[in-house]
């Protein structure tokens, strides 16, 4: 295979696009497969022409409209911008501006427009945190009666929808899928598996701690883990500089809501079993009935937000982050600590984020070997004492299409077809390539992904596993997500800066969210499937029943587990 990685288009590609006039054309259909997609694909050539035909003819009533989109900047979605809009263009005449923003003005743009009904993008690209509010505000087009609807034109007859892996993601209770999924990464444990596979190293830990070291598969694990790792002395291989055994961060910041919105309560085992999330607690902590309308988030409504496992927690990130980080990461940022483990100096991370992997196999880093293979890997990450098989035990991201009800059906049929366009299986293997985002389950089994498996540290591994489905994106329960939010990095801020304990900041976090679920169910503004809340009850009534909130454990540290990385990925094969 000739992995085309490196750079973006083909200079005859390229030179070909500005030849080409407003108009669709197969010409420049094929110039683009030849000069972008070549073999990554999972169609054939003659496959891939059909496919860029179906744009050809669609996109024809559309020709010299100019269409805006939006969505956070990754890797993924700069080379939408810069490669696949220009592209798109040249195939079907449709100009497509696609902005690139932070992740937190994609959400004000798309809340904006959901209040003013202005149409401010055609399409967006957000996280599918979103679908319990688009499910209840009925402010998206759902994509299911488009398909058969006012989109049904314009609606690729090879999207074959069985394909993404992350469309039980964006469906709601009610069967409708809301969002189409562009990009997906997981929350993964990292891990240098140079240092662990050291004998000097094992034998140290095996005759300190009494058991082999290995991947944790509980946090009892990884924190012995931290503690042996922390000002070990490595400098006999090759690591210069201080040596930490936990990489984390803590600066009061919109990023640091996602660290736990993104599944942390859930790691340590506060929600309730379920795929892909837990019923009727959720991540969250938030309670739903029957009717998937919220009831509660604090302990006294029958939520888990502030319950003893939430704790738990929340006492355990910050103690790590004090005890076995670098000292700075108290004060970085998501986008800050990011990069840090592949600096050389970290020996594993509970909560790293599969988007870093592109940056982290650049070949000078000191964390990757000559022949261009890693010194780290990744696996499933380790749950701690409250966690019980069948519980969610990580977050997915899954950027995902979105079409708002206050676009012109004209402009919303145009956007329809670039996103369908920047997800075909024609462009997908190649985009998937550049940000190891994948949303495809033929993409994950393409041939040239078992090619560069061992140069990824464990992705393509995970990602063709039955583990992957323990990891998923905020669910259904979450009823506003733009207003719920931001309500978790000043709370957990608080815990963080040791201004509240743990205990005292969750139980601001669940009772201001309760005020936000009050307000909406006031308002009626989400009718019979908005927030209906519990009367408060002491909490060890709600404690004394099965599942989640649970009753505190008299003994939070378990008998440490770990396995060895390479049994693990045989156990997955």
């Amino acid at each position: 295979m000739n992995l085309r990685l490196k750079g973006t288009t083909a200079i005859g590609f390229a030179a070909c696009l500005l030849a080409v006039p407003a108009f669709a054309d197969m010409n420049a259909a094929k110039a683009f497969l030849d000069g972008e997609i070549g073999d990554l694909s999972t169609l054939s050539r003659a496959d891939q022409e059909a496919e860029l035909q179906f744009f050809v003819d669609a996109a024809t009533p559309y020709v010299g409209m100019s269409i805006n989109v939006v969505s956070e900047t990754i890797g993924t979605h700069t080379y939408e911008s810069t490669v696949l809009a220009p592209a798109f263009e040249a195939i079907t005449g449709i100009k497509v501006t696609h902005d690139l923003i932070g992740e937190g003005d994609v959400v004000e743009k798309l809340q904006t427009q959901m209040q003013s009904g202005e149409n401010i993008y055609d399409a967006y690209i957000n996280d599918s945190d979103l679908i319990g509010t688009h499910w209840r505000y009925q402010q998206a087009r759902n994509l299911t009666d488009w398909m058969a609807g006012e989109g049904a034109a314009v609606t690729n007859p090879n999207i074959d929808l069985e394909d993404f892996i992350g469309l039980s993601f964006t469906t709601g209770p009610d069967g409708k899928i809301y969002q189409l999924p562009d990009q997906q990464f997981a929350n993964l444990y990292w891990f240098r598996y140079d240092w662990f596979n050291d004998d000097i190293n094992k034998a140290d830990f095996k005759a300190k701690y009494g058991y082999d070291l290995g991947v944790p598969v509980n946090w009892t694990a990884y924190e012995d883990i931290a503690e042996f790792f922390t000002g070990r002395d490595l400098s006999r291989m090759g690591v210069d500089g201080d040596v930490f055994g936990n990489m984390d961060y803590g600066k009061k910041d919109p990023s640091l809501g996602w660290r736990y919105t993104d599944a942390w309560l859930s790691m340590a085992g506060a929600g309730d079993k379920g795929e892909p999330n837990g019923l009727p607690v959720d991540e969250w902590g938030i309670r739903v009935n029957e009717k998937s309308q919220p009831v509660g988030s604090c302990v006294a409504r029958g939520g888990a937000t502030n319950g003893p496992a939430a704790v738990y927690a929340v006492t355990k990130a910050i103690e790590w982050l004090e005890k076995y980080s670098p000292p700075a990461a108290a004060g970085m940022t998501f986008s800050e600590a990011g990069p840090i483990p592949a600096q050389g100096n970290v020996a594993q991370q509970m909560f790293w984020y599969t988007a870093f992997t592109a940056a982290s196999i650049e070949p000078d880093l000191p964390v990757m070997n000559e022949d261009g293979t890693p010194k780290w890997r990744m696996a499933p990450s380790p749950h701690g004492a409250y966690w019980s098989e069948g519980t969610k035990i990580g977050y997915q991201d899954a950027g995902s299409w979105t079409l708002m009800k206050s676009t012109p059906v004209d402009r919303a049929q145009a956007a329809w077809l670039y996103a369908q366009f920047v997800t075909s299986k024609t462009v997908d293997v190649k985009k998937s390539h550049v940000g190891l985002t994948f949303i495809r389950e033929s993409t994950i089994q393409h041939e040239s992904f078992t090619e560069r498996a061992p140069k990824l540290g464990g992705l393509i591994e995970f990602y063709r596993s039955p583990a992957r489905v323990q990891w998923s994106p905020t669910g259904t329960n979450v009823p506003d997500y733009p207003k719920l939010a931001q309500l978790w990095w000043q709370n957990i801020g608080d815990a963080m800066s040791g201004a509240k304990t743990p205990q005292e900041a969750l139980d601001t976090l669940c009772a201001d969210q309760e005020k936000v679920m009050i307000r909406l169910e006031r308002a009626g503004v989400q009718g019979d499937i908005g927030p209906v809340m519990n009367d408060e009850s002491d909490p060890s009534f709600w404690l004394d029943q099965p599942g989640s909130p649970k009753a505190k454990l008299a003994n939070e540290d378990e008998t440490p587990v770990t396995i060895a990385y390479d049994e693990l990925i045989k156990s997955w094969n």
